[in-house]
């Protein structure tokens, strides 16, 4: 069994542990290749992951297939062009040239005029960082702009009774421990602050390590703002659950869901 690495606070890259603790891009392409396989009968070949940060995502899947193509879009330039050269360093001459990295913000006109793609992702929540409506449907409908004819926009969310606690959930992981925060929720605004803190063997700590100043959106509001974009197909998946109450990694399209403490869902919206 190899090793877990030996991390501390003054060696540690933040990024690489984030991606250890939370990206899971082979789980998240399985349920992709499933959904455009059963709605579209192929499997789909382009991507843009935005809010891309690494595109840790976008290299994953030009390695899955031959053919694929990516378009990792963030608007913080040295994480995407600079801290991304983890991953495309992976990359063979043929498979970096299918990825494309550009530094922008979601919202530009800009990105409406490249290539359409079969799917946007806006993963790890990303998309809460809108507060307000008027720009959450601008978002979704310039997504939707983005989109080839019989393409999808898939949207990661996290509910449940516990999400409006202010509270920390702890996980062990290979080498550290990763803290998820729950700093501050507004009911009155549904401004919502979260935080990630990373702790060592060597008891040093990364606190702070990243920071979401968050609105918190429900499942019901989400769809309104998706249909206000011009979405009329919406499918929400929903994770099961375990015997011991814990999620099974399985997503079956769900028309409710029981009042849980949590669970987690994927929203998809089809051109």
């Amino acid at each position: 069994m190899p090793r877990a690495p030996r991390y501390t606070a003054r060696t540690a890259d933040k990024h690489v542990l984030y991606e250890a603790a939370v990206q899971e891009p082979d789980a998240e392409f399985d349920f992709l290749d499933k959904i455009f396989r059963d709605r579209r009968g192929r499997l789909p070949v382009s991507i843009r992951e935005d809010f891309g940060g690494t595109a840790y995502n976008s290299c994953v899947w030009v390695k899955r297939r031959p053919g694929n193509t990516a378009v990792a879009v963030d608007l913080h330039r040295p994480t995407l062009l600079t801290a991304s050269k983890r991953h495309t360093g992976t990359l063979t001459a043929e498979q970096r040239s299918r990825v494309q990295l550009v530094p922008a913000n979601v919202l530009s006109p800009a990105l409406i005029r490249r290539p359409k793609v079969d799917a946007v992702l806006a993963l790890n929540f990303s998309y809460w960082i809108f507060h307000q409506r008027a720009t959450l449907v601008e978002y979704f409908a310039k997504a939707r702009a983005a989109l080839a004819p019989g393409g999808t926009l898939i949207l990661d969310f996290f509910g449940g009774t516990d999400v409006h606690r202010e509270c920390q959930d702890r996980r062990r992981c290979s080498g550290f421990t990763y803290i998820w925060d729950q700093a501050r929720y507004d009911p009155m605004t549904g401004r919502y602050t979260c935080h990630i803190h990373f702790e060592f063997r060597d008891g040093t700590a990364l606190r702070k390590a990243f920071t979401y100043h968050w609105r918190l959106w429900t499942l019901p509001e989400l769809q309104d703002v998706l249909r206000d974009a011009g979405f009329t197909d919406i499918g929400l998946y929903a994770e099961g659950n375990r015997p011991d109450g814990s999620g099974d990694g399985r997503y079956r399209l769900r028309k409710g869901h029981p009042c849980d403490r949590t669970f987690l869902a994927y929203i998809t919206a089809w051109r």
